[in-house]
C-alpha cells in the first residue's frame, strides 16, 4: 500500500453530534492523497458506534481518556504522511484546504507550517464571522507568535519532522498546548507562513472546550511561564517580556468578561497593572480600548456603560485609585 502524503489526526472525546462532519469534510476534499487516523479518547457517548460507518476510510484507536494532548500524540506516534494536519472534532474543512496548504509546503521548503484564516460558525455551521489572523500577525515569526498567539490547530499544517523533532504536546496543558507547541517550534528554528485564505470552520457551540476560560486563562500563563524560563531566549524576546505578559493578561481578561467570569476578568486585569507599559490611568483606558477591539473581533458589541458600572469593575477602580494614593 502506497504511503499517504498527509496524516490529517482528529482527536475525539464524546462528540458524536459533529464527528461525522468532521470526517465528511475530509473525504470531501479536491486533494485524495492522506490518511485519517481518529484517537478516540475514551469517550462514552455514541461516538464509537457512529464512527463503525467509516471504519473503512479511517484508522480509528481508542484509548482511556488521557486529555486531547495525549491523543493528538499518539495519532502523531503512527502518522505516515510527510505533513499533519490536525482537524479538531466539532471543526471541518473546506473542499480545498488540504490540497492548498499541501502546495505551500512543497513549493516553500522552509517552512515547516503553514497557516491559514478560518470562518466562525454556530453548532448548525452558519457562519458567524471571518477570521483573518495576517492583519496582526504579518510575518509569523517568533515576536508575533508570542504577541498574538494566532493559533488553530484546524487551520495548520505542519511537516512531521519537525513534530517529531519537538516531542509533540505537552501533555500537562488541557488547552494551551497548541500555543506551547507553536512557541516551542517556532524557537526551535520552525518557520511559518500564510495561506491568505479561510479553509476551516471552527464552531462554536456550548461544549466547547474553550468555554472553560478560566482554565485557559490559566495555562496561557503558564505558557509564558515556561517559554520565558527557557535558556536559549533572544534578547530582543526577552526584553519585551512585560509587554508579552501584559498582552497575555489584557486578553485573557477580555476571554473572561465574554463568557461572563467578571471576578476573573478584574483579577487579570488587576495583575496586569505589574507589567503595564502605560500609566494607571492609561492603563484603565487601555483596557476599554482593547475590550471594544476585541469585542468587534467577535462581532460583539461591548457595552461599556453596562462593564464600567458592574461591581466587579467598580471594585476593580477603586483598588487601582487606592494604589495610585499610595
Amino acid at each position: 500500500m502506497a504511503i499517504p502524503e498527509v496524516s490529517v489526526i482528529i482527536p475525539v472525546y464524546n462528540c458524536d453530534r459533529y464527528i461525522a462532519q468532521a470526517i465528511e469534510s475530509i473525504l470531501n476534499q479536491t486533494y485524495t492523497d492522506y490518511e485519517i487516523i481518529v484517537i478516540d479518547d475514551g469517550s462514552t457517548d455514541n461516538t464509537r458506534e457512529l464512527l463503525e460507518s467509516y471504519r473503512g476510510h479511517i484508522n480509528y484507536l481508542y484509548q482511556e481518556n488521557q486529555g486531547v494532548a495525549m491523543a493528538r500524540n499518539r495519532g502523531i506516534e503512527i502518522a505516515k504522511g510527510q505533513f499533519v494536519a490536525f482537524l479538531d472534532h466539532d471543526d471541518f474543512f473546506l473542499p480545498n484546504k488540504l490540497a492548498l496548504q499541501v502546495t505551500i509546503l512543497k513549493t516553500k521548503i522552509e517552512l515547516g507550517i503553514v497557516h491559514s484564516g478560518w470562518y466562525r460558525v454556530n453548532s448548525m455551521g452558519e457562519t458567524l464571522g471571518e477570521v483573518e489572523p495576517w492583519h496582526q500577525a504579518p510575518n509569523l515569526n517568533l515576536e508575533e507568535w508570542v504577541q498574538w498567539k494566532p493559533v488553530l490547530l484546524s487551520a495548520m499544517m505542519f511537516r512531521k519532522v519537525w513534530l517529531d523533532r519537538i516531542g509533540g504536546f505537552d501533555r500537562e496543558f488541557q488547552q494551551a498546548c497548541d500555543v506551547d507547541l507553536a512557541l516551542r517550534l517556532t524557537l526551535m528554528g520552525c518557520q511559518s507562513g500564510w495561506l491568505y485564505q479561510k479553509l476551516v470552520c471552527y464552531r462554536e457551540h456550548d461544549r466547547n472546550a474553550s468555554l472553560d476560560t478560566p482554565i485557559q486563562a490559566q495555562e496561557s500563563w503558564m505558557v509564558l511561564d515556561r517559554f520565558f524560563a527557557l535558556p536559549n531566549l533572544p534578547g530582543y524576546i526577552k526584553e519585551k517580556e512585560k509587554s508579552y505578559r501584559y498582552h497575555t493578561l489584557v486578553w485573557s481578561a477580555w476571554r473572561l468578561y465574554y463568557r461572563g467570569h467578571l471576578s476573573e476578568m478584574a483579577q487579570y486585569l488587576e495583575k496586569s497593572l505589574s507589567y503595564s507599559p502605560y500609566s494607571h490611568t492609561q492603563t484603565m483606558s487601555d483596557w476599554i480600548k482593547n475590550f471594544v477591539k476585541y469585542g468587534s473581533e467577535f462581532g460583539f458589541s461591548v457595552d461599556t456603560y453596562l462593564l464600567s458600572n458592574s461591581v466587579e469593575w467598580e471594585n476593580l477602580m477603586e483598588r487601582v485609585i487606592s494604589n495610585m494614593k499610595q
